[in-house]
């Protein structure tokens, strides 16, 4: 699979977990997901960050898992440009309840949050389906096991 012309910018607001899921690692993730050129800002963030953007922006007043600010979702747009926010708590807490280490957890979220990225969503069954499907192909490329099997 050809690698697409990246630019990311990686931020930890948050920084528990800026010495394991580092910027090239972080890299590596994001391409394997990327269809086309994009220009992206991964951002790792508490729960009160999380929570703020989630209820003003979705209306939901919790800290999700991750957020994903698409900006370029049309097909004539020749380069993906998002804002990816990753709540560790949340990150965290989900890792330990599905027994995964953060890192495996890390790295599904990110490819999830790249496809968002790129237009791909869940509201439906079959679109639910179709990204699923993308997801753990994606991942198992990347050496990681089946997100949504059960353990």
């Amino acid at each position: 699979m050809p690698k697409h012309k990246l630019t990311l910018s990686v931020q930890y607001a948050d920084e528990r977990l800026k010495k394991t899921i580092t910027p090239p690692l972080l890299r590596r993730w994001v391409q394997a997901a990327l269809f086309a050129p994009a220009q992206l800002t991964l951002r790792f963030v508490g729960s009160e960050e999380g929570r703020d953007l989630n209820r003003d922006y979705r209306g939901k007043d919790y800290a999700t898992n991750v957020l994903t600010f698409a900006y370029t979702e049309d097909e004539d747009s020749e380069v993906t440009e998002a804002d990816i926010i990753f709540c560790t708590d949340v990150l965290e807490k989900e890792a330990a309840e599905q027994k995964k280490s953060v890192e495996e957890h890390t790295a599904h979220l990110v490819v999830h949050g790249v496809l968002h990225a790129q237009g791909y969503d869940h509201e439906d069954d079959e679109e639910a389906d179709e990204m699923e499907a993308l997801e753990t192909e994606i991942l198992a490329g990347l050496g990681y096991a089946n997100p949504y099997a059960a353990r």
